[in-house]
């Protein structure tokens, strides 16, 4: 996916831990209150989640459409493939998509997702996921941010405008020569209505059972709705 890969390498820069250990921990709490014991973390990007899962004994497997990601898990011994989740034929008891995974799509795509999730499910399962809200994307997403280490330079630069999140990133590295080689690229994040991701999940055959205002980066309004659904 356009600038995921790009994205993976500056991640661990980023000061965003507690509010990544945050989200995971609302997740695997919700999957300990369902008691599931078999996941399927879908943008699973290095493998956090997927090591939460384990520790709390839960059968995990994880997929993720960037490539540099899945080399990071595998690193850590997890059980992960780079593979869209329309190829897989394994039926897991729940789904997670987590940290924006949904927003990365557009319409037509997550349209598709939607569905691929459900045909993933045993009969009762349940899929979890994450949205930004629109105060999420225009309070708190949007903005600029500059890092400067011994031997590299980060620079990130976002902006809402209709509907869509564009973030462009810079990524200057210090070679073993002294000399810094450019990479550049940029990542697309769409705003999805409450409504109409409601009626796209009733359309794909799921039964919303709860939806969770999440106040991850803001006190002041939610930036974030987790989604708890279940396959009939």
């Amino acid at each position: 996916m356009q600038g995921l890969n790009l994205y993976s390498k500056i991640e661990k820069d980023l000061d965003f831990q507690k509010e990544v250990e945050e989200l995971y921990d609302a997740f695997l709490q919700i999957c300990e209150e369902l008691e599931v014991k078999k996941v399927i973390d879908i943008g699973c990007g290095q493998g956090e989640f997927l090591l939460s899962l384990e520790v709390a004994g839960i059968e995990a497997f994880g997929t993720d459409l960037s490539s540099e990601q899945i080399k990071v898990c595998r690193g850590k011994g997890l059980n992960v493939e780079c593979i869209d989740i329309g190829e897989i034929t394994a039926k897991y008891e729940c789904a997670t998509a987590i940290f924006d995974v949904l927003n990365y799509m557009d319409k037509v795509t997550l349209e598709k997702f939607v569905q691929d999730s459900y045909n993933l499910l045993d009969e009762k399962g349940y899929f979890i996921f994450d949205i930004n809200t629109l105060y999420g994307f225009e309070e708190v997403a949007q903005g600029s941010l500059n890092i400067n280490k011994a031997n590299k330079y980060i620079g990130i630069d976002a902006f809402f405008e209709d509907k869509k999140l564009i973030t462009n990133i810079v990524l200057f590295s210090q070679n073993e020569n002294g000399l810094y080689t450019k990479e550049q690229d940029f990542i697309t994040q769409y705003y999805h209505e409450k409504n109409a991701i409601k009626k796209l999940l009733t359309k794909s055959g799921f039964e919303i059972k709860q939806i969770i205002n999440f106040h991850l980066h803001s006190e002041e309004k939610a930036d974030k709705l987790i989604f708890i659904c279940q396959k009939p």
